[in-house]
């Protein structure tokens, strides 16, 4: 069955038996244990969450906001220019991301200043974190930086185009990700060339990695690529529309990702499972948890729970004030934390279950958003 008669389809199913965005019963959804209100419109940045609890939050307004596990803001700091850039959270606790303001920020876990690192561009890529701490990410100057912990520039590596989408390391530390020159690059430790990878589209979407050293990502040609460890192409699946959304894996390698109106599950071997439309465009990223759930966030102002085993219709709805507009982060304890245009809220799932320990169960593999693939 081609995309097109499977989509038309389930719009029929959707039209037939009546089904809307509401019918999830939210009576039956997370409990909200609190909601802050961020500084000026909120955030696009996903938050991350480091060992101890404490939630890291960026904002629209330049501000970068620690919040302990029961709400309580423990400080913030101020950059220059608005964040899009997600925290990520380091062995030692230092807490990493980029502004708009073409700076790179290191801060100390109590929020001071650790080291910043110019650049000649946005920095809306989110860092991703080597095993020996080397802090990797991009900029619209269309560089990919490799920065010691320390805040030593090791070096950079020229795109021909500006680079929004996040590098991820693979096991093996490969440096692996995305331009809007529609290439997919994969460089080695000290920033080399390994093997390089043409679309026909931009790429904005960060990748996943699987178990096997497959690379998995969406481009802007409206097609989601699987990748050999070598560079080879594995496969290649016409999800319909471009997306930001990066894939999530779950324990038997299938994949899951927004893309364009429709929330998408795709086999190991680039087959489609299931194809859920929604209503409008959706650019985050899904989240899975070890009950066997999944987390999708919506357009029309909710988080949508998902059985993984009975995927249609959704179990619950995590109703919110706006329009979701972070990927989902899980805590430990099942704690789902989410931002809206407004507000970052923490809410206790039905059946609270900390991330599935599969390959890539987040968008940046775990929640302290490190982008790392981990052996």
């Amino acid at each position: 069955m081609t995309l097109l008669r499977l989509s038309l389809l389930l719009l029929g199913i959707l039209l037939t038996s009546g089904w809307s965005a509401a019918a999830a019963d939210p009576t039956n959804g997370p409990e909200l244990l609190w909601r802050v209100r961020l500084p000026v419109q909120g955030s696009d940045a996903t938050p991350a969450i480091a060992p101890d609890g404490t939630v890291y939050a960026a904002t629209f307004a330049g501000c970068l906001l620690a919040y302990a596990p029961d709400g309580r803001l423990r400080w913030q700091y101020q950059t220059g220019r608005e964040i899009f850039s997600s925290p990520a959270v380091g062995d030692d606790g230092s807490i990493y991301f980029g502004s708009r303001d073409h700076w790179f920020y290191a801060l100390n876990p109590d929020g001071k200043l650790k080291w910043k690192i110019a650049t000649a561009g946005w920095v809306d890529s989110s860092p991703a974190l080597g095993a020996d701490g080397t802090v990797y990410f991009g900029s619209w100057d269309g560089r990919l930086r490799a920065v010691t912990p320390a805040g030593t520039l090791k070096w950079e590596f020229a795109c021909s185009n500006l680079i929004t989408a996040s590098p991820v390391v693979t096991a093996d530390g490969t440096i692996a990700f995305g331009a809007h020159d529609k290439s997919f690059y994969a460089l080695t430790p000290d920033g080399k060339l390994r093997w390089k990878f043409a679309t026909s589209g931009e790429i904005d979407g960060s990748a996943a990695c699987g178990a096997d050293g497959r690379l998995y990502f969406p481009s802007n040609d409206g097609l989601l690529y699987a990748l050999n460890a070598d560079g080879t192409e594995a496969w290649r699946l016409r999800i319909g529309s471009y997306t930001y959304s990066s894939p999530v894996i779950d324990q038997a390698g299938n994949l899951y990702l927004a893309a364009g109106t429709n929330h998408v599950s795709v086999s190991p071997t680039g087959q489609l499972n299931w194809y859920h439309p929604t209503e409008m465009v959706i650019d985050q990223s899904a989240v899975l948890a070890a009950n066997q759930y999944i987390y999708f966030p919506t357009p029309y102002n909710s988080v949508l729970g998902y059985n993984l085993t009975n995927t249609w219709p959704p179990a619950w709805r995590m109703a919110m004030d706006l329009n979701a507009r972070t990927s989902p982060a899980l805590g430990n304890d099942g704690t789902i934390y989410v931002a809206d245009g407004v507000y970052l809220y923490a809410c206790k799932p039905p059946v609270p279950a900390p991330l599935m320990a599969s390959a890539w169960p987040c968008w940046r593999g775990d929640n302290r958003q490190t982008g790392r693939a981990h052996r």
